[in-house]
């Protein structure tokens, strides 16, 4: 028998995130250029260009790395405002002494005097807290799903890392409590050191989702939803209550998880 390959693993979130901050970058900094914004419309378009794609560019990458911090801190779905200023305070800063560094070298052919650092904190503060509530808010963030294989696939290589005492349990869930896994299964739960980042790569070939950005799901455990407030809980087979994210409650509706 031939065995069929199951579907194509999903970009990890973070993977999304960085493309989708690139685009947006990319695009405000043609935009800017074109408007010729806070001063630069003397210069002639093409330097526009030069200058602002590129650093809205490397802003985008420093704001990735700053938005992968603090995630850890600050959950993004339950205080969205709170992340972004601490987006924008965290950014503008060191994006404020490279804007200063390089529109000197852009336009005057040498840095700026250092008496004129103070002066890019605003421009840079505003851009920078426009673009931090774009990728927080209008970002449709999509949850990691994983898939049942077909008859003759690979299984999923998750089950494997089961506890001696949980081996051959049904999977319900899987909780992610600060650098360990709680997997939650018929016959009990138990802990193990993982990531759920690197958990969801091998539960592929079971049917589930991330409902939330600490958990991942069996769909056929679940048996009931509540909601309220503009979120949904899910109850699970033993009666495990689940979250689920504001920002993935569209995907799993549209799923049809309920």
């Amino acid at each position: 028998m031939t065995a069929t390959a199951l579907p194509p693993r999903p970009k990890r979130p973070a993977t999304l995130g960085l493309l989708r901050g690139v685009i947006i970058a990319a695009a405000a900094g043609v935009v800017l250029a074109v408007s010729g914004a806070f001063g630069s419309i003397n210069a002639p378009l093409w330097l526009r260009l030069v200058y602002w794609v590129p650093v809205m560019l490397a802003g985008a990458l420093w704001g990735h790395v700053c938005s992968r911090l603090i995630d850890r801190w600050i959950d993004m779905d339950e205080r969205p405002w709170l992340a972004v200023a601490a987006l924008t305070a965290a950014i503008t800063g060191p994006v404020s002494l490279m804007v200063w560094f390089v529109t000197g070298v852009v336009f005057e052919g040498e840095a700026y005097p250092l008496s004129t650092l103070p002066l890019m904190v605003g421009p840079v503060l505003t851009v920078t807290a426009v673009m931090s509530a774009i990728n927080v808010f209008l970002s449709k963030a999509q949850p990691v799903q994983t898939h049942a294989g077909p008859v003759g696939s690979a299984p999923a290589r998750f089950p494997d890392r089961l506890p001696m005492k949980l081996r051959g349990a049904a999977i319900r869930a899987v909780q992610a409590e600060d650098h360990y896994l709680r997997i939650h299964t018929d016959r009990g739960s138990d802990l193990i050191l993982m990531r759920l980042s690197d958990a969801l790569e091998e539960l592929e070939g079971l049917e589930g989702s991330q409902t939330h950005r600490s958990w991942w799901v069996a769909k056929d455990a679940v048996r009931d939803v509540a909601r309220g407030d503009g979120r949904a809980t899910l109850t699970l087979d033993g009666g495990v209550t689940v979250p689920v994210s504001r920002r993935y409650a569209r995907a799993l509706r549209e799923a049809g998880w309920y």
